[in-house]
């Protein structure tokens, strides 16, 4: 137990790290989306002007915040669960579903996004796709490419999510880290 411990505790301390900075980091996209927003209404309706590469920014921070920002939720267990049985289950069978949900449900989920998604955003790169505006944001490569920001962020995640239920089962307690 000591050994799994030993071995898995560090790397989810490192991974879970990784995702809080990125979190924390991404978070001041909320703030910026706001601004931006506000300022794409004022200029709009109040003085009548308008610029594609205003309102096409807005939808980047968006994608920014959400896509780069799962792995953050994830970390802190904020994502919707169905919890009908999960929130009167023993700390072990919490560890067991958490660790069997990563195995089965997480990681094909984010395998299945990177193989579906490598082609469409390795095209977008080929030809360093911009937006079909004349005055928009020459970067539609970047935005795609949050997508598998977003698999590859919350996989690893994963990673960490499973050694914390592996450390629960190893001890039978209720902590891992």
């Amino acid at each position: 137990m000591a050994e799994l411990q030993g071995q898995l505790a560090p790397v989810a301390r490192v991974i879970d790290a990784l995702n809080e900075t990125i979190g924390r980091a991404v978070a001041w996209a909320a703030l910026v989306l706001v601004l931006v927003q506000f300022t794409a209404v004022v200029l709009r309706y109040v003085f009548g002007i308008g610029w594609i590469w205003v309102e096409e920014s807005i939808i980047y921070v968006h994608a920014t915040l959400f896509m780069a920002g799962a792995a953050y939720t994830l970390l802190h267990e904020g994502h919707v669960r169905v919890d009908v049985f999960y929130r009167d289950a023993s700390e072990r069978d919490r560890a067991w579903v958490d660790l069997l949900g990563t195995i089965f449900f997480l990681w094909p989920f984010c395998a299945l996004i990177v193989i579906k998604g490598w082609p469409y955003v390795s095209l977008s790169w080929s030809i360093l796709e911009g937006s079909q505006e004349t005055s928009g944001i020459p970067a539609i490569f970047l935005l795609k490419s949050l997508v598998l920001v977003f698999a590859v962020l919350v996989f690893v995640q994963g990673i960490s999510m499973a050694a914390a239920a592996a450390i629960r089962l190893a001890e039978g307690e209720g902590h891992a880290r």
